[in-house]
C-alpha cells in the first residue's frame, strides 16, 4: 500500500479527519503530530520520573552522534524553492 496524508484535529480524545478515507477494517496506521502545542503529561510521582528520567538517558547513551559524522549547514537542511 503506498502511503498518503490525511489530515484532521484532535477533539475530545477523538482524531476527526477532514475528509473521509476508505480505509479497511483493522488497517494500520501511523500519526505524525505536527502542533507545537503538543505537551506530555506531567509525572507526579517521585519513582515514576526517576524511572522515566533513568531510560530516557540511556536510549540518548544509546543514540549519540558519532565523532565523525558530517557537518551539516543551514542550507543542506532546510530545502530551498
Amino acid at each position: 500500500m503506498m502511503p498518503h496524508s490525511l489530515k484532521g484535529v484532535y477533539r475530545n480524545g477523538t482524531f476527526i479527519l477532514e475528509i473521509a478515507c476508505n480505509l479497511p477494517e483493522g488497517a494500520e496506521v501511523e500519526l505524525l503530530i505536527q502542533s507545537i502545542s503538543v505537551v506530555s503529561p506531567a509525572i507526579s510521582d517521585l519513582e515514576s520520573k526517576k524511572r522515566f528520567l533513568k531510560s530516557l538517558i540511556s536510549r540518548v547513551l544509546q543514540n549519540l552522534i558519532p565523532l565523525n559524522a558530517p557537518h551539516f549547514t543551514r542550507e543542506m537542511l532546510h530545502e530551498r524553492s
